[in-house]
């Protein structure tokens, strides 16, 4: 089955700013380049998507300092990137038409931030036909909410997530 791992928004904001800082993103980031650097090795498709504001005051306008992916991912000239402007990776942008093209049927998800644009991602693939896909635990992050906290945003998401619009899968981080 050919598989393609998406990244979803690992952009500088969430390592600029402390009140944006992703829940333990020094980790995060070491877990996501172990399944790039295994994507590159098994000659897996890596997809970044990130997000791109249309307003030039935003901090997440293209070509600001906090849009740009995150300077330590594994970043390769082979990887393809997707900007978008909505939660859902696939809405108005090439994603979807890219995966057809190249022939994917499996989907590996990454990124930020669990409960909105990588939710969002996750339900639309679904959606779309993409029903066999993983997430492994620790490769994906938000902020603390009003509610409740990173950890436990993490947590539901994944527990809904699981064997529904995806495989959480527990242990190690490997493809």
């Amino acid at each position: 089955m050919k598989q393609a791992l998406i990244i979803v928004d690992m952009q500088e904001i969430f390592f600029n700013h402390p009140q944006y800082y992703l829940h333990n993103n020094e980790q995060l980031v070491m877990n996501i380049n172990k399944l790039i650097k295994q994507a590159h090795e098994k000659n897996i498709q890596v997809i970044f998507i990130q997000h791109t504001d249309q307003n030039e005051q935003n901090e997440l306008f293209e070509g600001k300092n906090d849009w740009k992916l995150h300077k330590n991912l594994l970043v390769a000239s082979t990887d393809k990137i997707i900007q978008k402007t909505k939660w859902d990776s696939f809405y108005q942008t090439e994603l979807l038409d890219y995966l057809k093209t190249n022939e994917i049927e499996q989907l590996i998800f990454a990124g930020a931030q669990t409960e909105f644009c990588l939710d969002t991602t996750i339900r639309a693939a679904y959606s779309l036909g993409y029903q066999k896909n993983l997430l492994f635990k620790e490769t994906h992050s938000t902020l603390d909410g009003v509610i409740l906290n990173a950890s436990d945003i993490i947590n539901h998401h994944e527990a809904i997530w699981n064997n529904r619009f995806l495989t959480v899968i527990d242990g190690e981080t490997k493809l």
